[in-house]
């Protein structure tokens, strides 16, 4: 019989052999030279682990709660658009995975399933992505369904007035296939998503059209005042807009660079992390996402400041090769890694991991 694959990195060669070419750069590209893509990852080598002896760790305990949801895994899917890109199951597929794995799934608001329908196949915590639309009566209705489906947070994104140059799509000329749609949004807004001549991108010509570059802090408070659900802001890279996140009450951040697709060039998610984290009250979570390739990189991610982490190409890895199993399988090997690491690092539950644990690397 052969071998499962034993890493992500297995599952991400498998991927890359089951998908086609165009559909592999979609995923899997940055932004620019792909510099800050490959600095997320790179990022995780600079710490080395301080483990400490003589600990009882016959139990290692991965749970947390995160905005009145425990996780039993401190692992959420990241906000993806079309997951039926890679798998005909799409976003129920990852939803009965997540909730099997005890972890958190971020939909998109470009998911090729409705709402309802990821709701309906979920069995944990729910939070749906915003981006920032020109035709606030599309963003409104989004919510209200949300809330109605009984989605529990709000994340919006805030890294993309426009779209990052991501070289690939436009070598290719990416466009979304027609049979691949963003079901919860009226067609005629995602036209131009469909649409992309040679050295054009129908994902950036659809973002120019239809997101609001001129979006501001105060416009959070249009968006407060049509829910009642938690606000979290994805795209925190500084100390500066981690205190104004806190000032105008939002409940969560997420450290992120937006996988390396947006600003070539910006901080790596790991570096902005600590000051993010010292500028947020208490109370006040921070969560990561960029450059997450293994259980020991949650932990390193956990013990500076990260509540939780985002995972997202490994998830679409994980759908290509085997659908609701396949990401299944990605959720475990994160899951026994997390652990393994803990046991070794003698820090048997998540609030044991703290800056104590890590060292630079030795250069």
């Amino acid at each position: 019989m052969p071998v499962a694959p034993l890493t992500l990195a297995g599952i991400e060669r498998a991927a890359r052999d089951q998908l086609p070419p165009e559909i592999w750069d979609f995923v899997e590209g940055g932004s620019g030279s792909e510099r800050t893509m490959a600095a997320n990852r790179e990022m995780f080598g600079r710490y080395a682990f301080r483990p400490r002896a003589l600990v009882d760790v016959s139990i290692c305990a991965p749970a947390v709660e995160l905005l009145g949801s425990t996780l039993q895994l401190p692992v959420g899917i990241a906000p993806m658009a079309y997951h039926r890109l890679v798998h005909p199951d799409g976003e129920t597929a990852t939803a009965r995975a997540a909730g099997k794995a005890g972890a958190l799934l971020v939909a998109g608001i470009f998911a090729s399933r409705t709402l309802e329908e990821i709701a309906a196949a979920a069995t944990g915590p729910l939070w749906l992505q915003l981006y920032w639309l020109r035709r606030r009566d599309a963003l409104a209705a989004l919510v209200e369904r949300a809330e109605a489906a009984g989605f529990a947070a709000l994340l919006l994104t805030v890294d993309a007035p426009r779209i990052g140059r991501r070289l690939r799509d436009l070598r290719n000329g990416f466009a979304v296939p027609p049979e691949i749609r963003a079901v919860n949004l009226d067609p005629a807004l995602m036209a131009a998503s469909h649409r992309a001549g040679q050295g054009s991108s129908g994902i950036a010509e659809h973002a120019r059209e239809q997101f609001d570059p001129s979006l501001t802090w105060s416009d959070l408070a249009w968006l407060r005042e049509r829910t009642r659900l938690p606000l979290v802001l994805k795209g925190v890279l500084t100390a500066e807009d981690a205190r104004l996140a806190a000032e105008h009450g939002v409940d969560a951040v997420v450290v992120s660079n937006h996988g390396g697709r947006q600003l070539d060039g910006a901080l790596p998610a790991l570096a902005a992390l600590p000051e993010v984290v010292d500028a947020l009250p208490p109370h006040l979570p921070a969560l990561l996402d960029g450059g997450v390739r293994g259980g020991a990189d949650i932990a390193v991610a956990l013990a500076l400041g990260a509540r939780a982490v985002l995972v997202g190409r490994p998830a679409f890895w994980g759908l290509a090769t085997g659908g609701e199993a396949g990401l299944t399988r990605v959720l475990d090997l994160l899951r026994d890694e997390l652990e393994h690491t803990m046991a070794l690092l003698g820090r048997p539950a998540l609030a044991d991991l703290d800056r104590t644990a890590l060292a630079p690397w030795p250069r």
